[in-house]
């Protein structure tokens, strides 16, 4: 493995997240094609995510770093963020039916 790329100082996860991924192909000297390429992705998602406005699952991301050799965690260590409850909260959530032992 190399060694971790400096921390990434933005305001929102998901940009600091693909601000992060973007650096990773630098590098390793990949481009977005052959990133994209090599993840079954196309190009544009790659950038979404890159940019911050794609919402990537885990799988997606875990791929991506199994291109780049790196893991998740690596993608993720640099990120310091912790953030607070958006406030949405469903307080009539549905309470799980119980049925009669047999």
């Amino acid at each position: 493995m190399r060694s971790a790329a400096p921390p990434v100082a933005l305001s929102c996860s998901p940009l600091r997240a693909g601000a992060r991924l973007k650096a990773c192909p630098i590098e390793v000297d990949k481009s977005q094609e052959e990133l994209a390429y090599e993840a079954c992705l196309d190009r544009t998602r790659i950038s979404a995510i890159e940019r911050g406005v794609a919402n990537p699952t885990v799988e997606t991301l875990a791929t991506i770093c199994y291109v780049l050799g790196i893991t998740l965690s690596d993608l993720f260590e640099p990120l310091t963020l912790s953030l607070k409850p958006s406030g949405e909260h469903r307080y009539e959530a549905p309470r799980p039916r119980r049925r009669p032992l047999r």
